[in-house]
């Protein structure tokens, strides 16, 4: 499939590569801002599974470079348009205000205090205030890395505990899908309890947790699972993100973890350890034979399945409810469908992707492919077969 038709189907793909993004999926994390105001007061961001980069370029221009997209920048030029015909402002004024939200400002000096750290196991190119590490994030070294990385200047090693705790934890990791759904939400779930285990380690009190899952039959037992240490739980899928895509992102916010709960990556969560539920008087329920269906006050739908003897009830800890998460769109209906086809202007000139990839999975198949004759896909035929 060529460059134009594939611009042609995708207008993020095209409008990332128009306004200098590493890929498409930046709009999903600026989309989410957007909804659920992500980075109001955040200075220390992880960033796990970031290559190539697009996730972590938004959190360098934004919190770094105190840029504004999206519908913050919107506002600010409806604003300096209002002021105009009010009279409250100069033409010249306006058209500096408006020059400074669309051009970006390389003299803007960063924000003091802001860390931002990357980990991924692919290798990634650098970006302005972001520390890049390649690391595992199921490994238990990878948190002294994260840690002095984050403070490289009072990093203590014998410290038991984080002097600077994260904010913000992301995730936009997703494994090779194989088409076998099933499959594919099981490997999807089990990289976001890698990076819930190494988030549980490093968020502070309060903190957030925004990661993409694969939303499957039985993935309202994994909201219920976040919401033990999270104060609330939604789903959102952004506009960005296609329809056609099972795809969505939890963000969880409020870290609150249970009293007596010790977080470590050498005993993570999912491998024999439980994290203990607490049992407040308010949401202890009797035992019942028959399924019931609640709408909280926060909104989520809490399931009560019930159970048929004492004994199921204790096999399960005396606790069988099941709740689903709220469910919400991002993103503005006014701006482009990632389902939809648009017409290509007459002039169109295809761009080639702001960053490749700098160690694509698939470069060894590229490197075997090109010493047999081959090129883009095709094969030169030997002895004129």
């Amino acid at each position: 499939m060529g460059k134009s038709s594939k611009d042609k189907r995708d207008a993020y793909y095209r409008l990332a590569k128009e306004e200098g993004w590493r890929a498409r999926s930046a709009y999903k994390l600026l989309q989410l801002d957007e909804e659920f105001n992500l980075f109001e007061g955040v200075t220390r961001v992880v960033d796990l599974c970031a290559a190539p980069g697009s996730w972590s370029q938004v959190l360098s221009r934004v919190l770094i470079k105190g840029e504004k997209f999206g519908r913050a920048g919107w506002q600010e030029k409806q604003a300096a348009t209002r002021d105009y015909v009010l009279g409250l402002r100069s033409q010249k004024a306006v058209e500096e205000a408006l020059a400074d939200l669309s051009v970006r400002d390389e003299r803007r000096k960063p924000r003091e205090g802001v860390r931002i750290v990357a980990i991924d196991l692919q290798p990634m190119s650098p970006l302005e205030g972001v520390t890049t590490l390649r690391a595992d994030i199921t490994h238990p070294s990878t948190i002294p890395l994260m840690l002095k990385a984050l403070d490289p200047d009072t990093y203590d090693q014998k410290a038991t505990s984080s002097s600077s705790p994260v904010d913000l934890v992301i995730s936009d990791g997703a494994p090779d899908v194989t088409g076998l759904h099933d499959l594919d939400i099981y490997v999807q779930s089990q990289l976001l309890w890698a990076a819930l285990n190494l988030a549980l380690c490093v968020l502070k009190p309060g903190g957030k947790f925004v990661a993409k899952i694969f939303r499957g039959k039985d993935v309202d037992l994994l909201f219920a699972q976040l919401k033990i240490v999270f104060e609330r739980v939604r789903v959102a899928k952004p506009r960005s993100s296609r329809a056609s895509s099972i795809e969505a992102f939890v963000v969880c916010e409020g870290f609150c973890p249970p009293p007596g709960f010790t977080a470590s990556l050498d005993q993570p969560l999912g491998a024999g350890t439980q994290i203990p539920t607490p049992s407040p008087p308010s949401l202890q329920t009797p035992s019942k034979s028959k399924a019931t269906r609640t709408i909280r006050a926060d909104g989520c739908i809490e399931l009560d399945l019930g159970s048929s003897s004492d004994s199921d009830a204790s096999d399960t800890g005396g606790d069988r409810n099941r709740w689903i998460a709220p469910f919400l769109a991002c993103g503005d209906l006014s701006a482009y469908d990632s389902d939809a086809t648009y017409h290509l202007p007459r002039d169109r000139v295809s761009l080639d992707p702001v960053q490749p990839p700098t160690a694509p999975p698939y470069r060894r198949a590229l490197e075997m492919r090109k010493l047999a004759g081959g090129a883009y896909g095709k094969t030169k035929m030997n002895g004129g077969q």
